[in-house]
């Protein structure tokens, strides 16, 4: 009982109410059965999501690799519910940029779902949309378009055309699409998104910030401003209210809205935003993660065309190490490699320096000679 209620708070963002009740059952349930009882599982990963959703990753993973040890001993390896542990385990690690483990996660666990489920159940959908995100963050989109269209066919055979899990289906496949330069495919999908959001969920749900950030994102595209900047807002205003204000997701809130202040001219207020967001991303993240690298590269252009060059560029420099490592790291180049090289070698010419040192500062940073060659 104390689980049932804890996942309903969970589901409507009262974190702080479901917190307590989930390490009450996990308490009552390792007293009467033992540590490593199978009755533990659901109790441990539910309580290691809901440390994920609020941001506490080194705990999360502990409990994600103890209910894993728990279903592979109880269950198998080749399990349904192994396979449920493994996704939530990978998750966690593409939030800490350990992307080539995470792989390895998801693919297993999309093999076990095939082999449990056949090719059409809604676990089948859940698992090829989180091989898909990782794709897209690897740079592989071409490769991860077919397996989001394929995801979204299984859930609204499975679901019809209205459940979260459909609006979550579009909301990845139309912001590749924008990715890729489709923004009239994109943007009725965000809408259609938008709508099954708000149908299913309070107005101040963090779930329908998903939507409202990425249907800002596609109007900020399309050169309409004005209509992104509230929803950005409405985003922020939720997250802090969900989270607190040191949440990974007010971060993204910050840096998105800071985007359009600076892009609308208000230089100022974008700027504190974005050392707010940095702040909190290096607080979250730790100094290496691609998140805290795309705030450091908008810290420092917002400096470098505010005229402040020299405090921009080891903010820009430091933004291209992390993309070089997390390319290393995962196998595959990062999707804004290519951009950050080019964004650090124009802050290096409007700086006057010359071309053989460009290169130098560069290739220190971690770039492969190839990369700078394709950049």
């Amino acid at each position: 009982i104390l689980n049932q209620l804890a996942v309903y708070y969970w589901g409507r963002a009262q974190y702080v109410e479901s917190e307590p009740l989930m390490r009450r059952a996990l308490a009552i349930d390792e007293m009467y059965f033992g540590y490593n009882h199978p009755k533990l599982s659901v109790a441990l990963n539910n309580l290691a999501t809901l440390l994920r959703s609020t941001n506490r990753l080194t705990e999360a993973e502990s409990l994600m690799r103890r209910a894993l040890a728990i279903f592979e001993q109880f269950d198998g390896e080749n399990h349904a519910n192994f396979a449920i542990a493994l996704q939530g385990l990978a998750a966690l690690l593409q939030d800490t940029n350990r992307l080539a483990e995470a792989e390895s996660l998801i693919r297993r666990a999309l093999a076990i779902f095939v082999q449990s489920y056949g090719e059409n159940h809604p676990k089948i959908a859940a698992a090829l949309n989180n091989l898909a995100q990782l794709l897209r963050a690897t740079n592989r989109l071409t490769e991860a378009e077919p397996l989001m269209r394929r995801a979204l066919a299984i859930d609204e055979m499975f679901f019809g055309d209205n459940h979260p899990d459909v609006a979550r289906d579009l909301n990845n496949l139309a912001k590749l699409l924008l990715a890729t330069n489709r923004p009239a495919d994109a943007e009725p999908l965000m809408w259609r998104m938008l709508a099954i959001f708000e149908q299913s969920y309070d107005e101040n749900h963090p779930s329908i910030c998903i939507a409202l950030n990425s249907l800002a994102q596609l109007l900020q595209a399309t050169n309409r401003q004005v209509n992104a900047e509230p929803l950005l807002r409405r985003a922020l205003a939720i997250d802090e209210q969900s989270f607190g204000e040191n949440h990974p997701s007010v971060a993204r809130d910050l840096n998105n809205l800071a985007h359009l202040l600076q892009a609308t001219n208000r230089q100022a207020e974008a700027e504190l935003l974005l050392r707010r967001a940095l702040e909190i991303g290096e607080q979250s993240h730790g100094n290496q993660h691609p998140e805290v690298a795309l705030y450091l590269n908008n810290l420092g252009r917002l400096l470098q065309s505010t005229n402040r060059r020299e405090e921009a560029e080891p903010l820009m420099w430091r933004m291209l190490e992390i993309f070089c490592k997390s390319s290393r790291s995962s196998g595959h180049q990062h999707p804004n490699l290519s951009t950050a090289i080019g964004n650090y070698w124009e802050l290096l010419e409007v700086m006057q320096v010359p071309e053989a040192e460009r290169v130098q500062r560069i290739l220190a940073a971690g770039v492969d000679p190839q990369w700078l060659s394709e950049a």
